[in-house]
Formats: structure tokens, C-alpha cells, sequence
């Protein structure tokens, strides 16, 4: 698994833990729901900082809490 996949995975886990969708997370984020949805999908090779930091953010998380998985060893 790359990190851009593993970038997904995290954002639909954190969803699921929350019970929450991904156009609620985009509401919490301030975002739209497709800017979510393009990292989640191939549209989006190289998810930015910007924008996982407003993910993080919405989550009341930090970036480190987002990375402390072990999707990413």
C-alpha cells in the first residue's frame, strides 16, 4: 500500500469510528465534499497538506494522531 491509499484508508476509518460520512466530514473541515472525495479516489495522486490539516482540524486531531497508525509504518 502507497501512502496516497493509505491516506484514504485513514480518512474512511476515522469516518467510520465517528460514524460519521464523508460530507460531514467536509462540513466539520470546512470543505467541500469533493475535495474529500478526490483523496479518497485516484483523482488526487498527492493529498496536500493544506487539506489534511483542515481534515485533522474538523476531527479535533492532530496531524501526528492522523500519521500514529500503523497504515503508515
Amino acid at each position: 500500500m502507497n501512502a496516497k491509499q493509505a491516506v484514504a484508508v485513514r480518512i474512511q476509518e476515522l469516518c467510520k469510528e465517528r460514524g460519521i460520512t464523508v460530507n460531514t466530514l467536509a462540513n466539520m473541515a470546512g470543505t467541500s465534499p469533493s475535495t474529500i472525495y478526490s483523496m479518497l479516489n485516484t483523482k488526487s495522486q498527492n493529498p496536500g497538506v493544506v487539506s489534511l490539516q483542515k481534515i485533522c482540524d474538523g476531527l479535533e486531531i492532530s496531524i501526528r494522531d492522523f500519521f500514529n497508525d500503523d497504515l503508515f509504518d
